[in-house]
């Protein structure tokens, strides 16, 4: 379990293709602190440590992971947002995200505002994955809320720490992001489409 409050964002330095699999190494400050097979999510989504050193770390995908996610996207340099799991006794800066991403989407706008951003995004309408006014959603694994919330989009502002601490600094209109709705809304969706049976 995670909190959407990213870490650091990495840098991928390495990407190994294998069969369906893909192989992703990242460098970042807290490499030496990791151990093998300790969860960390990357753009949100939640991976294993399967090697490391002082200095990087390596991750594997899954093709089920690469194909709902924007993982197969990556390239060498790029940056990712990182955070290791929540401990029990961790404070819940953000929201419950559980690093599984549902879906991806597409920004489509991006507007600064007296030093502040408002980011756009589309996705595809799907019942169950929905947002609400001033609800939690989690973009590329960082914790935000809500704004203009639409049937297929919304919005989310980003403070100048956000911007420069994650690769929010890095979306460009049509980036593809993976998004991760909000888990206490997606049971009260489900629970109450069996009543609409």
């Amino acid at each position: 379990m995670f909190s959407g409050i990213v870490e650091e964002a990495g840098i991928v330095t390495a990407l190994k293709k294998e069969h369906d699999n893909l192989h992703i190494t990242v460098k970042c400050s807290f490499a030496k602190e990791l151990k093998i097979d300790q969860s960390v999510a990357h753009n949100g989504v939640c991976l294993t440590v399967i090697d490391l050193n002082e200095e990087e770390y390596t991750v594997t995908a899954v093709k089920e992971t690469l194909l709902k996610s924007n993982l197969g996207l990556l390239k060498i340099g790029d940056k990712i947002n990182l955070e290791r799991s929540m401990r029990p006794d961790a404070l819940l800066d953000g929201h419950i995200v559980q690093g599984h991403v549902d879906q991806t989407a597409t920004c489509t706008s991006i507007e600064e505002v007296n030093g502040s951003w408002y980011f756009t995004f589309e996705y595809e309408n799907r019942s169950e994955n929905i947002t609400v006014e001033k609800g939690s959603v989690a973009v590329n694994g960082v914790s935000l809320t809500v704004v203009n919330s639409q049937p297929s989009s919304f919005q989310v502002a980003i403070i100048p720490y956000t911007f420069e601490h994650t690769n929010f600094s890095e979306l460009q209109v049509g980036s593809i992001v993976n998004i991760e709705f909000d888990i206490i809304g997606k049971y009260i969706t489900r629970l109450m489409s069996q009543y609409k049976k």
